[in-house]
């Protein structure tokens, strides 16, 4: 067990913070020590979204094959939602901030990040810095909800490449297929995120050290400004991909998914990711993989292969 799970589990039977019952039966936290660096991964919950999503330039039985294959639903299915939480060198540091509650979409499973940080024993006045793997509002929504800014350090840092911050004064979404409603309600998020937040943004170029072994590094593709964190410390290495890698990716890397707004460049930089990751060997973890997400990446013939790590308790 972590030093970091070690010091925020809460008592044995406890009840969540501000709520009455018993503790969630499906574990919504795992924690992972990468050397000296503590890493806290957190379920935003899911996202239920339709399979077309996954690879919109696929045929349709190509699609429906690998769904039966990994016996999941044809229609729609829970896209998970995971954030990350690390703490380097005496800064505590969120990376991406759920979906948060918006009425307006009618996702009661999505947005728990701030219930479960509490639940966690996470005080949000202890975050220094905010890492944003691009603005998408699954990424930002959760620094929206009422209450949370007030609750923030009034000097919290948000780090996010400027490519990002810029592509959303005018963003293109001429080469995405998501469902209707999204294209609009992502320019809203973003646009009051940048109103509310502008201050606190420490806008970088190409790659960034915000703290000892960790290092944000743009990737482009998924958004212009998209962006992966790498953590290293002792020799040991973990990756949060955000939204770099998807569940279909590592068989079918060339698939496109529907909230990609350059897909062509999203697939290189997936496939290059991917062979980085099962060269080195060291730990993935990504916004949409099944929680808790970590695992590693082999090479599979012309594709590639998730190896989930096993559960270190």
């Amino acid at each position: 067990m972590s030093q970091l799970e070690t010091k925020i589990r809460p008592p044995e039977n406890s009840s969540h913070s501000g709520r009455s019952g018993p503790e969630e039966l499906v574990p919504s936290r795992y924690a992972v020590q990468v050397g000296d660096i503590e890493v806290l991964i957190i379920s935003d919950g899911v996202l239920p979204l339709p399979t077309k999503m996954l690879g919109h330039n696929a045929a349709e039985a190509d699609r429906a094959a690998w769904l039966g294959d990994m016996f999941l639903p044809q229609d729609a299915f829970d896209w998970a939602l995971n954030v990350v939480l690390v703490r380097s060198g005496g800064q505590t540091i969120l990376v991406d901030a759920g979906l948060g509650l918006d009425p307006d979409l009618n996702l009661p499973r999505a947005g728990q990040l701030i219930k479960r940080l509490e639940a966690a024993g996470i005080d949000l006045g202890s975050v220094t810095d905010v890492v944003l793997t691009h603005m998408h509002m699954d990424h930002i929504g959760g620094l929206l909800v009422d209450g949370v800014k007030e609750r923030l350090r009034p000097d919290l840092r948000i780090h996010a490449a400027a490519a990002e911050a810029k592509f959303w004064e005018a963003p293109d979404f001429s080469h995405v297929a998501m469902p209707p409603g999204f294209p609009d309600a992502l320019r809203a998020t973003a646009k009051r995120f940048l109103a509310e937040y502008g201050s606190h943004l420490r806008l970088f170029d190409d790659e960034y050290e915000l703290a000892p072994g960790v290092i944000v590094r743009r990737t482009g593709g998924h958004t212009p400004g998209h962006s992966v964190v790498r953590l290293a410390s002792r020799g040991e290495k973990l990756t949060f991909a955000g939204d770099a890698v998807f569940a279909v990716g590592f068989e079918h890397p060339d698939w496109f998914n529907g909230f990609e707004h350059d897909p062509e460049e999203a697939a290189r930089v997936r496939i290059n990711l991917l062979r980085e990751l099962a060269a080195n060997g060291e730990q993935l973890v990504a916004t949409h993989l099944p929680f808790p997400s970590v695992g590693r990446v082999a090479v599979d013939g012309d594709s590639f292969r998730w190896v989930p790590v096993f559960w270190d308790y």
